[in-house]
């Protein structure tokens, strides 16, 4: 019998001390650099976007790689890229931490449409707020001086 899986992700984190340093003209090289260390490790990319402090990506996470090594991984490859390739000037680094959080086939489609519409979203939302809720939405307890 073969193996089986369907492990979705909503992965987020920010730059360091949520400096606005994604720049929008570049942001998409940017997420295609992250789509292509995806393929590399064999995990699907549903979606990716994000703001000038922060990203989102929602991904099928292969079995074979713990979740906290792919964040690490994705932090290193884009932080070298991003200040070698002069398209992110401003940029010194990621935060520390990442939020993760998992979802059935059910919601699928939601987060997709939440992640596509995260300008809109920001709009009315902080980071802050919208990471707070997250994490009251899956259970998870915080202290609030340990968030950014």
């Amino acid at each position: 019998m073969g193996t089986f899986r369907q492990i979705y992700y909503q992965i987020i984190f920010g730059t360091k001390h949520r400096e606005q340093t994604i720049n929008e003209k570049n942001e998409s090289q940017l997420y295609k650099y992250i789509w292509g260390i995806l393929e590399n490790k064999k995990c699907k990319l549903y979606r990716i976007n994000g703001m000038p402090d922060h990203i989102h990506i929602f991904c099928d996470l292969h079995p074979s790689i713990s979740l906290s090594d792919f964040v690490k991984d994705i932090k290193v490859s884009t932080s070298l890229w991003m200040k070698q390739s002069g398209l992110f000037p401003e940029f010194t680094n990621w935060q520390e931490g990442y939020g993760a959080f998992t979802y059935s086939v059910r919601e699928k489609d939601m987060i997709i449409n939440y992640i596509k519409n995260q300008k809109e979203h920001h709009k009315n939302e902080t980071f802050e707020d919208e990471y707070k809720k997250l994490l009251i939405e899956h259970g998870i307890e915080f202290d609030e001086k340990y968030l950014f």
